[in-house]
Formats: C-alpha cells, sequence, structure tokens
C-alpha cells in the first residue's frame, strides 16, 4: 500500500515509518521539522519506499498518486511543545485534522487519526476506558492539545458519518523509547537526563500521580492493527502498567546508578493525577496487549540516550 503519514519525522511517527517500509508498504512522511527532526528519518532517505516532503499540513496538503491509508500524527505532543507552540498546537489539531481527512476523501483512502489519553484530561473514572468522555478544562493553559484532539475526533467522526471515510481513532498513552528529545519536557526524558548528567531528578507536587508507560514498539504494533481493522470507534493503545512518577524517578536511579537528588517543584496546572489505559477493547478487538516491560524498555531508551546526550548542550528540567 501507499501510506502518507503527517508527523512522520516524529518520535512515534519515524517509527511507525520504519515499521511500515520493512512490512513492504511506500511511506510518504510529510512534516513541517516543528518538534520533528530530521535525523530521525535520515536513514530512510535514498530508500525506493520512502518520500519526504516537509509541509505544514494546517495548509491544503497536495499529494500525486493514488494513497491508501492517511495517517495523522502532526502535533506538538508534549506540555513543553504545546505550552511553547499553543497556536499550531490548535491549528494542526483542527486545520490540520481538516486537510488531512480532505486528502483521505479526495484518494478513497483509509484515515487514522493520532489521539491521546489527554481527551480524558484530569479523569475522575479510572483506568479510562473508551467510552469515558472525560474531565477537561478547556481554558486552561493544556486545553490548547486537550480541546485540538478532542475536536480532531470530532472532525475524523463527521467524515466518517457524513462523508463515509473509512476512519480509525487510536488514543495513545504515554509511550516511550529512542528518538524521544531530550529536551521533550516530559518526566521520563527529563528524568533520565538529568539522572546521566548527575543532576537534581525534577518531581513535581509529592510524585503520587501516575502514569502508566507504553514502549514505542508495542505501541506501533497496536496502530497497526487498528489501522487493519474494521473498528471505526476511539480504541485505547497504551500499556496497563501503572507507576508513580516518584517510583519512576527512583527506578531511573536504580537503572543509571547515579546520585541525583530528588527535588520537589509545584504541580502545573491541570496535571492529571492518574492515568491508566482500560485495554480490554485493544485485547478484544485487535488482539493486541503490550508485550515489552518497563524494565527492559528503560534499558533500550537508556542506551539510546547515552548515544545522544554528549551532543545536547542542555536537558531541559524545568517544563
Amino acid at each position: 500500500m501507499r501510506m502518507v503519514i503527517t508527523g512522520g519525522a516524529g518520535f512515534i511517527g519515524s517509527h511507525l515509518c520504519d515499521y511500515l517500509i520493512e512490512k513492504g508498504h511506500d511511506v510518504i512522511c510529510v512534516d513541517n521539522l516543528l518538534t520533528g527532526k530530521a535525523e530521525n528519518i535520515a536513514h530512510l532517505i535514498g530508500n525506493s519506499q520512502f518520500r519526504f516532503i516537509k509541509h505544514n499540513v494546517s495548509d491544503y496538503i497536495y499529494v500525486d498518486g493514488n494513497v491508501d491509508c492517511v495517517l495523522h500524527f502532526a502535533s506538538p505532543a508534549s506540555p513543553f511543545d504545546y505550552l511553547e507552540f499553543p497556536i499550531q498546537t490548535l491549528k494542526v489539531g483542527s486545520l490540520g485534522t481538516l486537510n488531512s481527512l480532505g486528502l483521505a476523501k479526495a484518494k478513497k483512502s483509509r484515515f487514522l487519526l493520532a489521539s491521546t489519553s489527554e481527551v480524558y484530561g484530569d479523569p475522575q473514572v479510572h483506568p479510562q476506558r473508551e467510552d469515558y468522555w472525560g474531565h477537561v478544562n478547556p481554558v486552561g493553559p493544556r486545553g490548547v492539545y486537550d480541546e485540538a484532539k478532542r475536536f480532531a475526533e470530532a472532525m475524523t467522526m463527521a467524515y466518517h458519518r457524513y462523508h463515509h471515510v473509512d476512519t480509525r481513532i487510536v488514543r495513545i498513552f504515554n509511550t516511550y523509547g529512542p528518538r524521544m528529545r531530550i529536551k521533550d519536557g516530559r518526566s521520563l526524558p527529563n528524568f533520565m537526563c538529568q539522572a546521566l548528567n548527575g543532576e537534581d531528578i525534577t518531581v513535581f507536587g509529592n510524585g503520587s500521580q501516575t502514569r502508566s508507560f507504553c514502549y514505542v514498539s508495542d505501541l506501533v504494533d497496536g496502530i497497526c492493527r487498528l489501522l487493519l481493522s474494521n473498528e471505526h470507534e476511539p480504541v485505547n493503545i497504551g500499556n496497563p502498567s501503572e507507576i508513580t512518577i516518584l517510583q519512576l524517578a527512583k527506578e531511573m536511579l536504580a537503572l543509571t546508578g547515579s546520585k541525583s537528588k530528588i527535588v520537589y517543584k509545584s504541580l502545573p496546572e491541570d496535571d492529571p493525577k492518574i492515568r491508566k489505559p482500560d485495554i480490554t477493547k485493544a485485547k478484544k478487538i485487535l488482539d493486541w496487549e503490550p508485550k515489552v516491560s518497563r524494565e527492559e524498555g528503560l534499558r533500550k531508551t537508556l542506551g539510546y540516550f547515552k548515544t545522544v546526550l554528549h551532543s545536547a548542550t542542555e536537558c531541559k528540567s524545568d517544563a
């Protein structure tokens, strides 16, 4: 098949490019490199199955020839990014989704939206099921991302119902692995970077808030299973192994052998207190569940961070 991946130079998007090319598909990566990195796809340049188009998908998208699938992954995806680029985040979630759906409609192709667990906001239901509508502050600083993705889901379902576009929606929970940016701003790369540099580990609040981390290869497998399924409603893809942020910081210290100290800062506004996916639907419909343990995934990620850390001028520890 011939696939278009918006945001294909990003952390998850680039792994998806690799996976689909390995499966024999042709991939067109569309990315403006706002938060994506050319290094993530450099190894694919020159591959006859790969094509890169530098383009902002908030503008009209043109791709020549047939297209079998459009996978919309373009968006800033960490608090550090979407607080720095709030308007761009809203535009890629609205106009970018509209243009990506328009491409799918014009090409009569299948469409997959990369949504997020952030649509659940600071949840009042635990673990989070797909039928939970969420608890989101639309005017808070995180609302630019949360509401962009909620709007994107609504637009996707509208195109499915009204224009009969063959759509899929994946709700992605916290994901980690090689190609995460050191300045990503999220807890896992922050902790790993700080530990490797011997800096204080910054924990926000008292560290009792929870997250559930899924290794990137498991996520990509789940996404591709969803793409090939017949499910149009949202599906959670994530690892239900829940951990407190303080526990994660302690695991990072043990893994790296760092002598860093844990310090505490005030919790950011609207930061979710709990986060854990209910993956019953993914197990039933996709026959999917994560296979990589956190211990194994963290070791693989640590190896990557060690190789790139020397080229980074600093680690972002205050986002």
